[in-house]
């Protein structure tokens, strides 16, 4: 029997692929699935002739690994988690690798490295990106937590990952949940580019008529640019494709509802919680919600009308603009993204203060451009922004993205107009409109918004001529005006409620 110090719990798709990627990349690896019947189909399919061996227990599994073990845990996230690792951990020993490969949810992880630490084993929460294919053939890969444990990592994930010009896809992310963090705010910035490509693909069909393929040809062309991606190369491949029983193209006969598995909604929570506004991401996941209320949506096109949009001699709406729109759409939808990875990498960077990550935002858009779903020819230009700067408030403030957005800002608006003149909803577009226009703007009505929560709340506000914080009494008989707050009366600590005005 070939030794080994690698093994793998769970053998569905992801796992057999990354099982099979590194056997072989040269590391001899034992793996273990609950279901044994799923073990030998593997043994005696994909893996025969690799040096990968099995065992049919847990006990058997992690005699086949010498010391210092590295198990990689590849199972659905939450609970069975903990269920691998609580079977696993009376028959590890001090200096052992527990490496976590699923979707799992970062404070889970963080939790699990608390629980570890001090019991003589290492725990590593490991993001994977690129689905099947990825797994099998060079993933972008994600470890945070113990750095000594990716230390005895290295050597194998360096080889296992998806290579570019400038290295493998692969870096040490940061402690504790940090690589499971950047995987949940990778899945969230993936979740907000399917929205925005999507919206794209449904003005070229709502408002110019086109059918699957020509928008395929469109998009084959965009992919030639700086559009250059995997979401859109395969976007012109799933336009492209026709049904061998109908003979129409299958993107005509798939139901339009959207499923998601939570990594987008986790990542607007945690926005939420940090205070940072990312609402491309935002709109990508209510997006999602809404396309699930099929019924609901097609009852309420009986009865909710939108605007009225006359046409030229039958032709699409906006058929005579034809040209322009297209390139339009190219710009908008590149300006969008900008806008999308600027929100996810503020977010990033918040959440790097908050929780102790020591995020390196250059790196994360290296290891992106390869083996992931986001990998994209703009990730070249992220990367280079934050090595010019890592302190970089926003990459709408790099001069190549300002000079980029800025040149593209009619294009943007006009195709957002074409959405509202048509009734064709563009959320994510819109929003990222929104979050540059708002991002530009000198002045904000939040100070409306401060003077109605002083009102109902006396929740205090600040004035633009002169320090302090101030309340007024908005209802006083006398001429109301503003003074600041006694000494020691601060704001009232619950959003929106009325404050107690005995305590003035």
């Amino acid at each position: 029997m070939t030794s080994t110090n690698y093994g793998l719990v769970g053998l569905a798709v992801m796992g057999a692929n990354l099982a099979l990627n590194i056997a072989d990349h040269g590391f001899p690896i034992a793996v273990y699935n609950r279901t044994y019947a799923r073990t030998e189909e593997f043994m005696n399919t994909e893996a025969r002739g690799k040096p990968i061996t099995s065992a049919d227990n847990v006990r058997d599994f992690v005699k086949l690994i010498e010391r210092p073990r590295r198990i990689i845990i590849l199972v659905k996230a939450g609970p069975p988690v903990d269920a691998v690792i609580g079977e696993l951990r009376p028959y590890l020993e001090e200096g052992d690798v527990l490496i976590d490969g699923g979707n799992s949810f970062f404070r889970d992880t963080m939790r699990r490295d608390e629980e570890l630490n001090g019991t003589g084993l290492r725990f590593i929460g490991m993001g994977v990106s690129g689905g099947e294919e990825g797994a099998r053939r060079g993933p972008s890969l994600m470890p945070g937590g113990s750095r000594e444990a990716y230390d005895l990592l290295e050597p194998m994930l360096t080889k296992i990952a998806a290579q570019v010009k400038d290295g493998p896809c692969v870096t040490y992310i940061g402690p504790g949940g940090a690589g499971h963090y950047v995987k949940m705010v990778h899945n969230g910035i993936e979740y907000g580019d399917i929205q925005l490509i999507a919206e794209t693909y449904n003005i070229l069909k709502q408002a110019l008529g086109l059918g699957a393929q020509e928008m395929s040809e469109i998009f084959t062309r965009w992919n030639e640019g700086r559009l250059n991606s995997f979401l859109i190369e395969i976007t012109s491949k799933v336009l492209a494709y026709v049904d061998e029983e109908t003979g129409r193209p299958l993107i005509d006969l798939i139901l339009d509802e959207a499923e998601q598995k939570g990594t987008g909604r986790w990542t607007s929570e945690n926005a939420v919680e940090l205070g940072v506004p990312i609402p491309t991401i935002d709109a990508a996941v209510w997006s999602r919600s809404i396309s699930a209320l099929k019924e609901q949506r097609v009852a309420a096109s009986k009865v909710l009308h939108g605007p009225s949009v006359a046409s030229r001699d039958g032709a699409a709406p906006f058929a005579h603009e034809k040209d322009r729109l297209i390139n339009a759409l190219e710009g908008a939808l590149y300006a969008s993204k900008v806008s999308s990875y600027a929100q996810g990498m503020v977010l990033l960077r918040e959440a790097s203060k908050e929780y102790g990550f020591n995020l390196n935002l250059s790196e994360l858009a290296r290891i992106w451009k390869g083996g992931c779903i986001i990998r994209a020819e703009l990730l070249d230009t992220i990367q280079q922004a934050f090595q010019r700067d890592p302190d970089l408030d926003n990459l709408l403030l790099d001069p190549h993205f300002t000079e980029a957005v800025n040149s593209l800002n009619d294009d943007w608006r006009y195709v957002a107009s074409v959405g509202r003149q048509l009734g064709v909803p563009v959320p994510a577009t819109s929003a990222s409109l929104d979050y540059f226009d708002s991002y530009r703007s000198v002045q904000l009505p939040a100070n409306l918004i401060q003077g109605l929560r002083d009102f109902f709340g006396a929740h205090t506000y600040h004035r633009t001529d002169r320090d302090g914080v101030f309340h007024t009494e908005w209802e006083a008989h006398e001429r109301a005006e503003s003074r600041p707050t006694p000494a020691g009366v601060q704001e009232h600590p619950s959003e929106d409620e009325p404050a107690d005005r005995t305590n003035r």
